[in-house]
């Protein structure tokens, strides 16, 4: 018996965006300028430091980076599954990231969770060139309503940054539409990536959580650079 109470996703758009790939083509053929806020500056100023200490240390491993990691719960997960990789998690709300102790980060010394806006922490990460084997973007707030493309990742300004971070990519939603435009946006800067169903034994966040016991799926994009 299914014990969830996540509603599904209400839209009243029924396919991929008619203006998605005038919005992407238009952020591709110019420079995202917006100024960068001081407390990005200074959470990455901080996380720089971490970073190098932590690759001086070990030469070897890699990054894993977890957007819109909410409570952390995902990056603690990756964390135990990839001891030799730092995995930065990052959420742009102080409140969930102050519950990641909750999920026993504590125990672990690869892990690493900042509250940051990731339209600025992106470009910086990006422009820092650190060796990001994997990237997550699990459960994004889907921005259902039309109106919004802009607010999807893949419709910002942003979305430029992205093949630029990461080796590998992992976006998974509820909203299959919203895999599916990140899909087309990918195939427009030329990166081709796979799209399936997702399910596992175990879920790697509360949302999914939650939308499985509720009896919906989860669709997932993977791609590498």
């Amino acid at each position: 018996m299914l014990d969830g109470n996540s509603r599904s996703i209400t839209s009243n758009q029924h396919g991929i965006h008619d203006d998605l790939e005038r919005t992407v083509k238009k952020h591709l053929s110019t420079e995202f300028k917006k100024p960068f806020a001081p407390f990005s500056l200074t959470t990455f100023k901080e996380l720089k430091v971490r970073v190098e200490l932590y690759l001086q240390v070990n030469p070897s491993h890699q990054i894993i980076l977890d957007s819109c990691c909410g409570v952390g719960e995902s990056t603690f997960h990756l964390a135990k599954q990839n001891p030799n990789c730092l995995v930065i998690g990052i959420d742009k709300s102080e409140h969930r990231i102050d519950k990641h102790i909750h999920h026993q980060q504590a125990e672990l010394l690869n892990i690493e969770m900042i509250r940051g806006d990731l339209n600025d922490l992106w470009r910086l990460i990006a422009d820092a060139n650190w060796p990001i084997a994997h990237h997550y973007i699990l459960y994004p707030n889907p921005w259902p309503k039309s109106k919004h493309l802009g607010r999807r990742w893949h419709g910002a300004p942003v979305f430029s940054s992205i093949p630029k971070l990461s080796k590998q990519l992992t976006v998974r939603s509820n909203w299959d539409i919203y895999i599916k435009e990140f899909q087309q946006a990918l195939s427009i800067t030329g990166v081709e990536s796979k799209v399936t169903e997702y399910s596992a034994e175990q879920a790697m966040t509360p949302f999914e959580r939650k939308y499985w016991a509720s009896g919906q799926k989860s669709t997932q994009l993977t791609a590498s650079f």
